[in-house]
């Protein structure tokens, strides 16, 4: 799919890194670093959502989806947030919406790439 702004993955990913971003107004984690990793990482999915949104044949994009899906999955663990329950909670399932969304679209970009040339 080439039009851009309509594919529902992106959006998915933009609304989990906008979430994930604005998540310390209500559930701050206890130390600084674990609510800077929300809002840095929300910020770049939500960046990363809307690039794919403008420019929909850019395979790269939705692979920044899986990176940073990956990244906000361990960050509980990595920042010590693991026991603020809506922060971790809510780290993790943008992680696995952000990864299931990038691998939705690239997966399938790769394999008609690869099938064009071939």
């Amino acid at each position: 799919m080439d039009r851009k702004w309509v594919r529902w993955q992106d959006w998915v990913a933009f609304a989990a890194g906008l979430v994930t971003a604005l998540t310390p107004i209500w559930a701050a984690p206890d130390e600084a670093r674990g609510t800077w990793a929300l809002v840095v990482l929300g910020v770049l999915l939500a960046a990363g959502a809307l690039w794919s949104l403008a420019v929909p044949e850019a395979v790269l994009s939705e692979w920044t989806h899986v990176v940073l899906g990956v990244l906000l999955f361990v960050s509980p663990w990595v920042f010590g947030f693991q026991d603020v329950a809506v922060a971790a909670w809510t780290a993790w399932i943008a992680g696995v919406l952000a990864v299931a969304a990038g691998l939705w679209v690239a997966l399938p970009q790769v394999q008609s790439r690869r099938s064009a040339h071939a």
